[in-house]
């Protein structure tokens, strides 16, 4: 797959597509940034943005992840809590990272509070303040942090002024996230260049689907699936999750579409239904494509597709089981 096609893998949008495209064709390096904040237990879902990380990185893409301390206090998230969390989120990305077989050379950490905590970063901040009216801010972190309420916390206000001044301070020129950061996303384009900083390029992958609802979410269990949950709690998860007969419209589908069948066609692997013979034995497939096809005529039962899923879920969270290191920073951070 050339540069280009791995790059725009999966995105659902990408904001400043010609300027993208310029980039690519340059022979310049092109950097971008994922940024996260360290709040609840890292989930399954996090295979999602680090595999798409792994993408930018074989293009030659230099990236940036930020763990966003900072932005993590004020979501709500207790001060005292920060640096627990922060180790525990850096472990378990490296681990994610591992288990893919992702190249980490051109890969950088940065810790959001050692970028964010001097002069000129904050001088920019109030800067940017200044031309940032209370319902813009509230609008653009309205899908991503705790502004919905009558009466928000003005931590809430402060984070999207924040993430844009974060592209500027991380020196890339792209920031990569999911669709629900859009709006964050929109506001650094518009407001940046107020303050004299030129605008980035976005880029959103679409939001997964929960194993139960819309959408995977850290604050209702039955939709996630966490990192050190047990073989037999996964099967269980998947087996509960919403996947009604011939509708691909699910969490399981994709799941298969943007993770299991990416990993399994780039490694030129099948994706194997065990079935037993009375039932027609095993499926072996080669895309996504063609298990949603079989899905759709409902020649694959929502049953066989969930165990399958279920075990290669749990093949690849073997490592983390097995990783004494990471339970012990969960244990400091969470209980």
């Amino acid at each position: 797959m050339d540069k280009h096609s791995l790059v725009k893998r999966n995105l659902q949008e990408i904001i400043g597509e010609k300027e993208l495209d310029k980039k690519l064709k340059s022979k310049k390096e092109f950097s971008l940034y994922w940024g996260t904040m360290p709040t609840g237990a890292v989930s399954f879902a996090y295979f999602f943005p680090m595999l798409k990380i792994s993408d930018f990185l074989k293009a030659g893409v230099n990236v940036k992840i930020l763990l966003a301390d900072l932005h993590a206090a004020l979501d709500g998230v207790s001060w005292d809590l920060l640096e627990k969390r922060y180790k525990y989120y850096e472990r378990a990305i490296h681990l994610i990272f591992q288990t893919i077989g992702t190249n980490m050379k051109k890969l950088e950490f940065v810790k959001g509070s050692e970028l964010q905590l001097n002069k000129n970063y904050f001088h920019d901040l109030l800067k940017l303040s200044t031309f940032t009216t209370v319902a813009k801010a509230k609008h653009s972190a309205s899908e991503a942090v705790k502004t919905a309420r009558d009466n928000p916390k003005l931590a809430g206000l402060i984070y999207p002024l924040m993430q844009a001044l974060d592209e500027e301070y991380l020196k890339v020129d792209a920031q990569f996230a999911g669709l629900d950061q859009r709006k964050i996303l929109v506001y650094a384009r518009e407001f940046l260049p107020k303050i004299n900083y030129k605008q980035r390029i976005e880029l959103m992958t679409p939001m997964i689907g929960g194993l139960v609802g819309k959408q995977m979410s850290s604050s209702v269990e039955s939709s996630k699936i966490d990192l050190l949950d047990n073989e037999e709690t996964v099967r269980k998860k998947v087996n509960r999750a919403d996947c009604v007969t011939g509708n691909p419209d699910n969490g399981i589908m994709e799941l298969l579409k943007y993770l299991i069948m990416v990993l399994k066609e780039d490694n030129n692997e099948k994706f194997i239904i065990e079935r037993n013979e009375k039932y027609g034995g095993n499926i072996e497939y080669s895309s996504y494509k063609a298990v949603e096809k079989d899905f759709v005529s409902k020649k694959l039962h929502p049953l066989d597709l969930k165990n399958a899923v279920a075990k290669e879920i749990n093949f690849l969270l073997r490592n983390f089981r097995k990783d004494k290191k990471l339970k012990e920073l969960y244990r400091v951070a969470y209980t």
